[in-house]
């Protein structure tokens, strides 16, 4: 089984399918189909049936029923994009068997160090893929589809372990937070579903952030500066004014755990037209609203002070804590902790700060809690995955649909 999901993985990886925030459509880059049509052929060769993929990029396969009983129907997923954070054109995975602990040298002079990824050896003697330096690696998600296809492959070949039916999406889109956007949840047909979607071992996740984005425009009058007294308004000098009164404390480099943030992301800008945009994050919904709430009462402020179309403050909610809808079937997290406790797994039960597809799907009537997949250091040129983790988190699946089917 290690094998089967390191030649996946590497195979998958090599398949550039990088999502693009700035397009319109759906999937966001074309080349997402890339993988997406390997992945429709590979499902149908491994002897899965009823396999749609439709003109937004949603895979999807089913596992019939082969028990007697009435057992409820399971969705697993994996996301196809990749982060557009760093480049994942020409990727070329390296695998390190028996890790010894040591510096990792990547191309490029660029050296993968444990003084400086202490979480590198918590994998000595195991077998890494590691990126060649010059590209992120993928393993987000891809080591997650990788998963889901050999535990697929493997119920396919021992028909003796008993299952209900099982549904298999792979999706599009979910590194620009649009993942669940165009996904029939009712022709998926699933009762619970679960993400491949985490990093280390034994990450169990059922809360996300509440989160919003935020654009916030500020509009000025240019005059030459030799003859501007009273008369220029600088709309850079007004930006600065709003992000002044920002929370100096609740920002992602200050804060952990179940702390949120307001973050700004972007700044550009002239006299006359000046854009900020930023992301409001929370666990808590009541302060997530006051986040909002004192967004926009700064915007007003500077209303009254420059005039109402001196600045406009947008708020969009983007998606709200998974927790909320998953509470009320907690089972589906305790099946998945018992998976856990049969491979000796401690379970590390923490909210996700950020979110994941099964964020907006546990909103959309499919709750879906989040399970480990191996990335480390993901989104970058350092990024590596265990193919143990891989395998142990193969194994965790077919030991959920099993533990489903005996109960």
């Amino acid at each position: 089984m290690k094998e089967k999901v390191i030649e996946r993985l590497v195979r998958y990886a090599k398949i550039d399918t990088q999502s693009d925030f700035n397009s319109d459509t759906t999937p966001s880059t074309m080349k997402q189909f890339d993988l997406l049509h390997v992945l429709k052929d590979e499902l149908a060769a491994i002897g899965l049936t009823d396999i749609t993929l439709d003109e937004n990029g949603y895979l999807f396969a089913t596992l019939e029923s082969n028990t007697d009983k009435d057992v409820p129907t399971l969705g697993f997923l994996a996301h196809v994009d990749t982060t557009s954070d760093y480049t994942g054109t020409n990727v070329q995975p390296q695998r390190i068997d028996n890790y010894d602990g040591e510096a990792i040298t990547l191309n490029n002079g660029l050296v993968m160090a444990p003084d400086y990824f202490p979480n590198l050896k918590n994998y000595v003697g195991q077998t890494l893929i590691t990126t060649d330096g010059n590209t992120l690696l993928g393993a987000d998600d891809k080591a997650g589809i990788a998963e889901i296809m050999t535990a697929m492959e493997y119920l396919v070949k021992n028909p003796e372990i008993k299952h209900g039916k099982i549904r298999v999406a792979f999706t599009p889109d979910e590194e620009i937070g649009r993942g669940p956007h165009k996904f029939d949840v009712e022709k998926f047909g699933a009762d619970y579903a679960y993400t491949m979607d985490g990093g280390p071992l034994g990450e169990l996740q059922f809360e996300s952030f509440n989160a919003a984005g935020v654009k916030v425009t500020t509009r000025g009058t240019n005059i030459h500066p030799g003859s501007a007294k009273n008369k220029m308004v600088n709309s850079i000098t007004m930006a600065i004014e709003f992000q002044n009164e920002m929370p100096k404390d609740a920002v992602p480099e200050k804060t952990d755990g179940y702390e949120g943030f307001i973050h700004l992301m972007h700044f550009n800008g002239g006299i006359e037209e000046t854009t900020m945009s930023y992301i409001i994050r929370d666990h808590d919904r009541a302060k997530f609203e006051e986040k909002k709430a004192y967004m926009a009462k700064v915007g007003k402020e500077l209303q009254e002070k420059y005039g109402e179309e001196a600045i406009t403050v947008a708020i969009e909610d983007q998606y709200y804590n998974m927790g909320e809808k998953i509470e009320p079937v907690m089972e589906i997290v305790d099946i998945v902790k018992e998976a856990f406790s049969k491979f000796n797994i401690t379970p590390i039960v923490e909210p996700i700060r950020g979110g994941t597809d099964g964020s907006q799907l546990s909103y959309m009537g499919l709750p879906t809690p989040n399970i480990f997949a191996g990335g480390e250091n993901m989104h970058g040129k350092y990024e590596f995955v265990s193919a143990e983790t891989m395998e142990k988190a193969t194994e965790v699946i077919i030991e959920i649909v099993q533990l489903f089917e005996q109960r």
